[in-house]
């Protein structure tokens, strides 16, 4: 009998171990990914380089998740989940080591582009992993506390720089040190771990766009929302007349909603379906969009922006647990690897997008942006469930 601890759920079983070593594994290196964009872009800054250069520098990250997504399951069947787990995390030390090295922009675009490379296979190992061995019955507040752990990990990343500084190795280290223990996590609950699933058709990324067009759509609109807010807070704050200090605790409420809210938008799943609870999330963060300029100097936009950030994020939350519910074996690997793939997109186009749109009709751009965004989703999921019949 394995001495493996379980908790009894309707005649299912949550491996405790497993469980934890996937989640542990995921927050490290999303601590670690969390921790190289801000420190990145303050050195740059420091050398003079140019904001435009910057931006360009920090895209390598997601057309990196981009390039592998589609790599990603032939190689997670061909080499197991471990050993590739293992493999990209030490790669990834390695091309943090390499940056710390360096510290050229031009050196660091190749640099980037690798570590989004190694990074994407953890993140789709690790939620596939997550999925096989979470019962239906608990999956909404499972999935619900993984984004909120992951999304904690990464606002953990630029605190820690508050502490150590930007300077010298030191904040190289934290990372570096991140993914290595990244590694080795891995390497201690391996026994642990199911196996990649094999069952069903062989499906490819491209495959899986056929699958589920609007799942991906969904996918997209979360990290075109979150990386927009994230990257041009600061622009349409300061049209406001607010100071940095203001702004930056702003986005720390809004990290802050992403990370809180997570489990109870999982328990609603539960309750009522992950479809209704993701158009939910979809109509509540275009109010949000339409409050924001109505609230934006008044005690309102702390509560605001920590529900907006939440119910945002929370779109994705909702596209885990409708991925989990709709497919098994090969399509689920492919499937995750899509999601990495639609991710990488929306973070790419979305904070250009928004920038054009403001520079063209001023600050409101941005709510105007997201809050577009946010109707088109709503319209195709509400047509979705007509064609449905629910």
């Amino acid at each position: 009998m394995s001495a493996e601890r379980t908790i009894p759920l309707q005649e299912e079983r949550i491996p405790l171990a497993a469980l934890a070593g996937i989640i542990a594994t995921v927050t490290v290196f999303a601590v670690a990914q969390g921790l190289t964009y801000p420190l990145l872009s303050f050195i740059l800054e420091r050398q003079g380089t140019t904001p435009g250069l910057i931006g360009l520098s920090a895209a390598m990250t997601p057309l990196g998740f981009i390039i592998s997504a589609p790599l990603v399951p032939a190689m997670a069947l061909r080499l197991g989940g471990a050993r590739l787990a293992i493999l990209c995390s030490s790669m990834a030390a390695v091309a943090l080591i390499a940056i710390g090295w360096t510290q050229e922009v031009w050196a660091w675009m190749p640099l980037r582009f690798l570590l989004g490379f190694f990074a994407n296979p953890l993140y789709v190992i690790s939620e596939t992993w997550l999925i096989s061995i979470t019962p239906a019955a608990r999956r909404g507040r499972i999935m619900g506390l993984y984004s909120s752990i992951v999304s904690g990990g990464f606002a953990i990343g630029p605190l820690s720089l508050g502490l150590v500084g930007t300077q010298g190795w030191p904040p190289f280290m934290i990372g570096i040190t991140a993914f290595l223990f990244c590694g080795l996590t891995v390497l201690a609950v391996v026994p642990r771990l199911p196996k990649m699933p094999h069952e069903g058709e062989p499906t490819s990324v491209a495959g899986f766009f056929k699958l589920a067009p609007l799942l991906l759509f969904a996918v997209f609109s979360a990290a075109a929302f979150e990386q927009t807010v994230l990257s041009m807070f600061a622009v349409y704050g300061a049209a406001y007349g607010s100071g940095e200090e203001r702004i930056a605790s702003l986005i720390t409420c809004f990290i802050a909603g992403n990370a809180v809210l997570q489990i109870l938008l999982g328990r609603l799943a539960e309750q009522v379906g992950s479809g209704r609870t993701m158009l939910f999330c979809v109509l509540a963060a275009l109010a949000g969009c339409l409050l924001l300029p109505l609230v934006f100097n008044s005690w309102l936009i702390w509560p605001l922006v920590v529900v907006w950030g939440g119910v945002s994020f929370g779109i994705y939350t909702q596209s885990l647990i409708q991925l989990a519910e709709r497919f098994t074996g090969h399509a689920l690997i492919a499937g995750n690897a899509a999601f990495a793939f639609a991710w990488g997109i929306g973070g790419i186009v979305g904070s250009p997008a928004t920038g054009l749109t403001m520079q063209l009709v001023g600050h409101e751009g941005l709510p105007w942006s997201l809050g577009l965004l946010c109707c088109v989703l709503a319209v195709f999921l509400i047509a979705a469930r007509v064609d449905k019949g629910s």
